[in-house]
């Protein structure tokens, strides 16, 4: 909770991406209040009793929103999605107004557009729709599928890691070099606007 809280203050990205990896871990303790209190909860020895009892029921909070929006088993809340979604509203924002270019936004996205499309096929797979992929979801979605395959296969080594890769895996993992500072670059500036430190409408008519 206080990461969490933490995450949304400084970085709006890594939030989003903490709370995709919360929604997984808890579907993983089989959204159990008891399991998740003695994996999650307990072993935190720097917590006293009080803010422990607040940990708890924060996960269990978003235990609750997971089974309201039916997504117990797979999907991510839609608090996280509209986040995803404010975001991908201003990276379309900063691509066509003189603040992006006045942070050099465009320059940073430049390298990431032309592999957008095949991006988004990787992502939807064979039988899902590109089209329906905005820009920042694709982003995200590259950035935990990366994240995943890292945490699932911590001890293989490259030369195994790159063999037991499908092609798609592949290529949303080297694609990753031209994503991340998109999505850094688009964090900062999203949070200097919500500190007041940034005015994204400055110089449009």
């Amino acid at each position: 909770m206080l990461i969490a809280k933490k995450k949304r203050r400084e970085n709006i990205a890594e939030y989003i991406l903490y709370l995709w990896q919360l929604e997984d871990m808890l579907r993983a303790l089989e959204l159990s209040p008891d399991r998740i209190r003695e994996t999650l909860v307990e072993p935190q020895t720097d917590l006293d009793d009080q803010q422990k009892e607040a940990l708890w029921l924060w996960y269990t909070d978003l235990v609750n929103l997971l089974r309201t929006e039916g997504k117990e088993r797979s999907g991510h809340l839609e608090h996280t999605l509209h986040l995803v979604a404010d975001l991908d509203d201003l990276h379309r924002h900063l691509l066509a107004s003189p603040v992006g270019r006045e942070q050099g936004y465009d320059r940073v996205f430049a390298p990431l557009a032309a592999e957008l499309p095949r991006l988004k096929a990787a992502i939807a797979g064979e039988e899902g729709d590109p089209t329906a992929i905005s820009d920042m979801e694709a982003c995200f979605r590259a950035l935990y599928l990366a994240m995943l395959y890292r945490l699932r296969r911590p001890a293989a080594s490259a030369e195994d890691t790159s063999s037991q890769e499908t092609s798609e895996e592949r290529y949303v993992r080297d694609v990753l070099e031209v994503i991340s500072p998109v999505v850094a670059r688009l964090a900062a500036i999203h949070g200097a606007a919500e500190r007041g430190e940034l005015d994204l409408y400055k110089d449009m008519d």
